[in-house]
């Protein structure tokens, strides 16, 4: 396409050429603009067999060129307008054809790095998949603990934590710099700035950048909505809106219209009000996947671990309550030792009302590398609890990446203020927060 419209400036051009009666470099001009023509029929032939409409009216133009070529050798006066109108009509042909008939195939990269948060991307991967003009591909990263003094601490690669129906290729084998995907998806946007966790440094968005046309952030999580002129509220998430995957990508996608506005608002408050018509562009309100996730979720789809069927089973075949109790990160930074000491408290509750209700502990994946960052002090007594837990068999704990299953089998959500939350009301189940501060 940049060959053809190189072309018609070279119409252009030409006319000059020849009003100056600069005839040699005219008929260089035209000798340059048929090669041209025949490199870019070359390619289609090569791409997409001979025959197409392309090459004929490719071939048409050629024969034009040559036939000026031919009145220009044998006579420095040619008709200028007959000329650009000659050579015009069979290029924009080329030009249609090349637009309309030849299917563009795009390439997409994804690259999730937690197996726990590819529901942040399944939706738009699974869209791209069906596409056949769309070449998808999950490419999974890997990611560092971090220690407490910032290094890089231990590795983990969870290609093989994917859904089955999600073909995954490894890292090392895509050569980003020889593909340049049209388009690449991330749902990490924190480059270095995060002090749990750190994939390595290629996948920051500030370096893939440069090896794609198009990049494109999608939060790893949904926030509550709130109202962009609470400034309250909006202070609490700023830091969500100005990470550095937010900064270098070509495009953001948030979970609503409202958030946009937030994300807009804050960005032009760090920036300036001249940079709101970028921000605007830049940060799109189009919806969450993890939300069409949810919605689309069945009790149905899930097949549970015999051990977990016996919990909630009885032995009249009745179930019990299922509850998912969720865990965060955030609340557990901020209240330390309250939290351990709530938790061994809610246990105790639901040990007591056992026969009538099943606790489906499903705690945050990032909480042991976040106290071990972070909280070192915490970390013994916290990894005691849960293999007690889990050692007295008498509720589920469930460390997987799936946090779907807990969502559609549960009947209710008990647990932290957190961005499942907001994805569980959608199910229209019941909902209660806990107060960490009150032991019964």
């Amino acid at each position: 396409m940049s060959t053809v419209a190189l072309l018609q400036e070279a119409h252009t051009e030409l006319a000059k050429l020849i009003e100056k009666k600069r005839t040699k470099e005219a008929i260089a001009l035209l000798e340059q603009c048929q090669q041209g023509a025949i490199d870019v029929g070359t390619l289609t032939d090569s791409l997409e067999g001979e025959g197409t409409e392309t090459v004929r009216h490719l071939e048409e133009y050629c024969e034009l060129v040559y036939q000026f070529h031919e009145a220009l050798q044998q006579s420095d006066s040619v008709n200028i307008w007959q000329l650009q109108k000659k050579l015009k009509k069979p290029l924009l042909k080329a030009e249609s054809s090349l637009k309309n008939d030849i299917p563009t195939q795009r390439e997409a990269v994804f690259l999730p790095y937690k197996a726990s948060m590819w529901d942040s991307l399944e939706s738009v991967w699974k869209a791209a998949n069906e596409d056949p003009d769309c070449t998808a591909l999950v490419i999974p990263i890997p990611y560092y603990d971090k220690n407490p003094d910032g290094s890089y601490g231990k590795l983990h690669y969870e290609i093989d934590q994917f859904p089955a129906d999600v073909p995954v290729m490894k890292y090392e084998e895509y050569d980003f710099e020889k593909q340049h995907p049209d388009m690449i998806f991330i749902h990490n946007p924190y480059d270095d700035e995060n002090y749990v966790t750190s994939v390595p440094a290629f996948f920051f968005s500030s370096n893939l950048k440069r090896y794609t046309d198009k990049l494109i952030y999608i939060p790893y999580f949904v926030l509550g909505e709130i109202d962009p002129a609470n400034e309250k509220e909006v202070a609490g998430m700023e830091h969500f809106c100005t990470t550095p995957g937010v900064v270098h990508a070509d495009c953001v996608i948030v979970e609503s219209e409202a958030m946009r506005q937030v994300y807009v608002n804050v960005l032009t408050k760090h920036t300036n009000e001249g940079m709101r018509s970028y921000w605007e562009k830049k940060i799109l309100g189009l919806g969450s996947p993890k939300v069409d996730r949810v919605c689309n979720l069945k009790k149905e789809d899930f097949a549970l671990p015999v051990e977990w069927e016996r919990l909630i089973c009885r032995e009249d075949g009745s179930r019990k309550k299922v509850i998912f109790y969720n865990t965060s990160v955030g609340t557990l930074l901020q209240k330390n030792e309250a939290v351990l000491e709530k938790i061994k408290d809610n246990f105790r509750i639901f040990w007591e009302n056992r026969d009538e209700v099943v606790l489906w502990w499903r705690p945050h994946p990032l909480i042991e590398a976040t106290l071990k960052s972070m909280r070192p002090q915490l970390l013994g007594q916290y990894q005691e609890l849960v293999q007690r837990y889990k050692a007295e068999g008498w509720g589920i704990y469930d460390d997987s990446p799936n946090m779907d299953r807990a969502i559609a089998v549960s009947d209710g959500y008990y647990g932290d203020l957190s961005s499942v939350v907001w994805l569980y009301q959608k199910t229209g189940k019941p909902i209660m927060i806990q107060n960490v501060d009150v032991i019964n």
